[in-house]
């Protein structure tokens, strides 16, 4: 059904809900993967280095923020892997998946009425809009 699902996530309520869908996707077909890909906004991600002791202590915390997500995979039985990037979470997504070639991008939403979304700008807008791909706002 779709070999390669690019999953979005932060470790929010929301982006377990992304992967609770994403699993049940995945698990249409044994061959599929989910790819979980957390994206450090790069202006955190300064902050992050400057404060972080080591390599190894940046990427276990940035691995424990999304721990939730890495657990249901695993109780689930898919087959995942994980990717960090840098830099701004809604155009590195949307660069990630479309030069990955992703079948599909499954990604949470902050359930933003359409004022805040125009406003404010949103992930998940962004992503929909931009993608080469299938995609899939999980409310």
């Amino acid at each position: 059904m779709y070999p390669h699902i690019l999953l979005a996530a932060d470790g929010s309520e929301n982006s377990v809900r992304a992967a609770n869908e994403a699993i049940k996707l995945a698990k249409c077909s044994p061959s599929s993967i989910i790819e979980v890909v957390m994206v450090t906004d790069f202006e955190k991600s300064k902050q992050d280095i400057l404060h972080a002791q080591s390599a190894e202590s940046l990427l276990l915390e940035r691995k424990r923020k999304i721990s939730n997500v890495e657990l249901l995979l695993t109780t689930e039985k898919v087959n995942y892997k994980i990717t960090f990037l840098k830099g701004s979470p809604g155009s590195e997504i949307v660069r990630y998946a479309n030069e990955q070639k992703a079948d599909l991008v499954v990604i949470g939403s902050r359930g933003l009425n359409g004022l805040q979304e125009m406003v404010l700008g949103s992930v998940s807008h962004k992503v929909m809009k931009r993608v080469h791909c299938a995609a899939l706002i999980v409310k």
